[in-house]
């Protein structure tokens, strides 16, 4: 009896992923299964449906359930400076590179709340290089595009923020890029001057621009290996030449056909530079 309702949740999971591409256009028909699998289960659960086939009868014919279910599907867990080792080898390696351009594209693909747009530009200001960069901050997730947009963070986290910024080389104090006030702070607007927040799918988007500098850390483990090599074959056609790409730590580009367009160039924390062809 278990086999038999996992091999129909496992159909039901695919007829939904299905209705989700062709009513909405949201493609996660290649995501990691068993990733999908939890987060629809939790889902289910959650807002008391039957059965997946329900959830997905609602989502086919109430607009409305589509954020509630994307809220579900991806994943919106971050922080600023997350991995303070990253941001500083950003900072110690990649930024001496970046000041020979007169201007900058900086991708932040997967931004989700917006903790590492703005963790990259203050960055950036704090180096002396945010007045000729423009930050692109995309995500499939209109809800997380308009959070990221606000920059506003419940207050208990700042410490952790605050830390890691020192951790990551940090050359002020974070408290000089936010107001606080009941329970909440919010991050200055300047900070937000020169992002371009916009809705991107590395599963069925195009190239975004010509980019010096491409973050996009724990996206990718959630993609299955095609959908994987799609998105680095997409970082790869977006990077200028000897371009930046940086990954999670628990991704890499050893097993991708595009490994050999790339070099490693800061090698424990998966920062790597596009080849010169």
């Amino acid at each position: 009896m278990i086999e038999t309702f996992e091999k129909v949740e496992d159909i039901e999971i695919r007829l939904l992923l299905e209705a989700l591409y062709v009513r909405y256009h949201y493609d996660f028909r290649n995501y990691a299964m068993g990733s999908i699998k939890r987060r629809l289960r939790q889902a289910r659960e959650q807002l008391g449906f039957a059965t997946i086939s329900a959830m997905q009868e609602r989502l086919l014919h109430d607009e409305t359930m589509l954020p509630t279910l994307l809220g579900y599907l991806t994943v919106q867990v971050s922080e600023m400076f997350r991995d303070p080792s990253y941001f500083k080898a950003i900072r110690d390696n990649v930024v001496p590179h970046l000041r020979t351009y007169p201007s900058l594209k900086v991708w932040i693909a997967g931004c989700s709340f917006g903790e590492e747009v703005y963790s990259l530009a203050i960055l950036f200001r704090e180096e002396g290089l945010e007045d000729r960069t423009i930050f692109y901050a995309t995500d499939i997730n209109q809800d997380a595009l308009q959070g990221a947009e606000a920059g506003v963070y419940d207050l208990d986290r700042i410490q952790l923020f605050t830390e890691n910024h020192r951790s990551s080389g940090g050359k002020s104090s974070l408290s000089d890029y936010y107001s606080a006030g009941y329970g909440r702070v919010t991050f200055d607007r300047t900070l937000r001057d020169r992002v371009v927040f916009s809705d991107h799918s590395l599963v069925t988007d195009a190239v975004f621009g010509e980019m010096h500098l491409i973050s996009c850390r724990n996206v990718m483990i959630y993609f299955d290996r095609p959908l994987q090599d799609r998105a680095i074959g997409l970082f790869k056609d977006s990077l200028a030449r000897k371009g930046f790409l940086g990954i999670g730590a628990k991704e890499n580009l050893r097993f991708s056909a595009h490994a050999d367009d790339f070099q490693e160039f800061v090698r424990e924390e998966k920062i790597y530079q596009k080849g010169g062809k």
